[in-house]
């Protein structure tokens, strides 16, 4: 079926405050849930429409357990639908934690005297990206502080870097970044150095809630940082990934918002966000914030399914601030992106010795600090294809073009296949023997669902030409 966008193409809708909370308030007050309407919703969601805010109030307003399972169950279908059987792999990487700004969640702000701040220099940073490459991992988000050091120009000079370091078999070929938002000219310099998503969080889309946890810094400007994404794309960047902290105020406030911002994008631009994160608040260093707002459990596997119904096309990233346990549950509700082998103190990878996490180096606790080949094993054992694939990047399936083929739900013609091979590249390269028989099992059993999807025999050929030691195989 054809992607229905919620608004036609208006430029002139950008750079503006499109975010109205008593708008968002009233449909989530004045919509009412019942079991027949929350099966229309996700009729419509399977149907491949775009869900508008309405039906995303219906949602949310869910309660009847019997109503909350069908949203999950329509979630999980919807998944294996649009995205097969593929989990995106990757990890991120902190560059320097210096930072001019006051948020009351943040290890790292300003004010937090107890923290200790780092910069990797250039021999610190090859050493980290040479150990990630050595552990198989192609795919890294590059997170900066927000602070006048760590300029456009440093970021890109940074990516650059990233990219040249090779160690065997190992490349990082795709370089994402969670960074300051920028003007439009500096957004430019860093889409010089081919980054891959250019990610920055609302945190929190109420603007009272806004003002109350950024205290200071140019991160109090809250209408700086809701158009940050309009920049990106005036300056080019058309990869662009949005999300909040969940636990700042009320998540059915945030999740409306969070669909809000993505109908926006696409009036505007016709592009839709690649990836919505949706991170948990954490214990982190010195915390001291209300509780008030803190998610459950089923709150969080329920925001999860949600967001997956009402935007089929993008990618739900879940990092490792989850559990194991909850990490496990929810991949099949609708997350099609992790991290994993994660560590977010400044320097990490290189350490040789794994040791307990300190607060005090880093911007908040995580709660799955498995290995990337421990989160590998999983999957495979859940019947997932684990994949470090970047080719839609690097043949400009990105923007408009990647919306053409993404929302109708042809991602799987490209990106099982190519999420198989990059499979065979681990299981070539990286993986131990318990993890390779596994790993080629799950291959097999892929390769044969990829039938009307993928010339079957053309991926076989390519796995052969990876077992003969080509690498960087893609559809």
């Amino acid at each position: 079926m054809k992607f229905t966008p919620q608004a036609y193409r208006n430029p002139d809708l950008s750079m503006k405050n499109f975010i109205d909370k008593d708008e968002i308030w009233d449909f989530i007050n004045k919509t009412k849930t019942t079991t027949i309407t929350v099966q229309e919703v996700i009729a419509k969601s399977l149907n491949k429409e775009r869900l508008n805010l309405n039906d995303v109030a219906v949602l949310v307003n869910a309660k009847e357990p019997e109503q909350i399972e069908m949203i999950k169950a329509g979630a999980t279908l919807l998944k294996k639908l649009v995205y097969g059987n593929r989990i995106v792999l990757f990890a991120p990487l902190y560059v320097g934690n210096l930072c001019a700004n006051n948020c009351k969640y943040c290890g790292f702000r300003a004010s937090n005297c107890n923290a200790k701040r780092k910069t990797l220099n250039d021999q610190e940073l090859y050493e980290n990206v040479v150990a990630l490459e050595e552990n198989g991992q192609k795919r890294l988000i590059l997170v900066f502080g927000e602070h006048k050091n760590y300029s456009a120009q440093y970021i890109a000079d940074t990516v650059k870097k990233v990219y040249d370091i090779k160690s065997g078999n190992g490349e990082i070929r795709r370089v994402n970044i969670n960074a300051a938002p920028m003007d439009v000219e500096d957004f430019k310099i860093i889409k010089e150095a081919a980054i891959g998503t250019y990610q920055v969080f609302q945190e929190t889309y109420h603007p009272d809630a806004y003002k109350e946890y950024h205290t200071s810094g140019k991160k109090a400007d809250y209408d700086y940082r809701l158009t940050a994404l309009d920049r990106a794309q005036e300056a080019g960047i058309d990869d662009v990934g949005i999300g909040v902290l969940f636990g700042l105020y009320d998540w059915r406030f945030e999740v409306l918002s969070l669909v809000r911002h993505t109908n926006h994008l696409e009036a505007c631009y016709n592009v839709g966000p690649h990836t919505i994160s949706f991170p948990r608040l954490q214990n982190a260093l010195n915390l001291n914030i209300d509780d008030k707002y803190l998610l459950s459990d089923e709150e969080f596997t329920r925001i999860i399914a949600i967001l997956r119904l009402a935007v089929p096309y993008a990618g739900l990233i879940l990092t490792a601030r989850e559990s194991a346990e909850i990490r496990k549950e929810v991949l099949q509700y609708g997350c099609s992106q992790i991290d994993a082998g994660t560590k977010i103190e400044i320097g990490a990878y290189a350490e040789k010795f794994k040791k307990e996490q300190e607060l005090d180096k880093e911007q908040f606790q995580i709660n799955d600090s498995r290995s990337l080949n421990d989160v590998i094993d999983e999957l495979l054992e859940q019947g997932f294809v684990p994949s470090f694939c970047t080719a839609c990047y690097r043949k400009g399936r990105t923007g408009e073009h990647f919306m053409e083929f993404s929302v109708p739900g042809f991602i799987k013609r490209f990106c099982s296949s190519n999420a198989i091979l990059t499979l065979a590249e681990y299981l070539e390269d990286y993986a131990p023997e318990h993890t390779v028989e596994k790993g080629w099992k799950v291959i097999e059993k892929n390769i044969l669902e990829l039938d009307g999807f993928q010339d079957i025999e053309s991926v076989r050929s390519r796995i052969e030409r990876i077992k003969n030691g080509e690498r960087d195989l893609y559809f």
